[in-house]
């Protein structure tokens, strides 16, 4: 190894070192991240750009991002070096083509975490729908039943009470109003 950076100058090892590290870093975790071992969070949070208001959002500033950073700016100084270029304009392009794929790295993950779907049930969707008692309600939210709704595209049976003045007997038609708690619905009877 020591003969390879025989007759380089300091930058130009400088840039090898760069390209070679973070190239093998990026290998590492483009394929722990493709066999499902690269949802581990070494994100850093120096910078989030909020896109949606449920979860983490777009963090330009991530580790995943800094090692494409330093390994597209190795590579393009080497070639800048190679083509005989300056240093001032070799350190110019180098840094812009490492923020330019340091932008598509963070792109691209995020985009393919927001291709995994989360089949955690969010409650506050149920609000509305219209399902069938499975378990009785007792009257005035004296005993807790359940009902089957379909809620996120599956057929859910969440426990529901009523303020409804007589109980809800299996097969009655109910509307959810209210979300109680985490895991308790308010219905009431669609025939009002």
């Amino acid at each position: 190894m020591k003969e390879f950076f025989t007759g380089m100058s300091s930058l130009e090892q400088t840039y090898w070192i760069i390209a070679l590290v973070g190239s093998a870093v990026f290998l590492i975790i483009f394929l722990l991240t493709f066999i499902g071992g690269g949802d581990t969070d070494m994100d850093a949070d120096a910078s989030d750009f909020e896109v949606d208001d449920g979860g983490v959002g777009f963090q330009f500033f991530t580790f995943k991002g800094i090692v494409a950073f330093f390994t597209i700016f190795g590579w393009s100084g080497l070639t800048c070096l190679n083509n005989n270029l300056s240093t001032t304009v070799t350190l110019i392009i180098s840094f812009i083509a490492g923020i330019l794929m340091m932008v598509i790295t963070t792109s691209l993950f995020y985009w393919m975490h927001k291709l995994a779907e989360s089949g955690t049930l969010q409650m506050k969707n149920a609000i509305g729908v219209i399902g069938e008692v499975y378990l009785p309600i007792g009257a005035k939210r004296s005993k807790m039943g359940k009902i089957q709704i379909k809620v996120q595209g599956s057929l859910r049976e969440l426990e529901a009470i009523t303020d409804e003045s007589e109980d809800l007997k299996t097969g009655t038609m109910v509307k959810v109003t209210e979300i109680v708690s985490a895991e308790l619905l308010l219905v009431e009877t669609i025939s009002k």
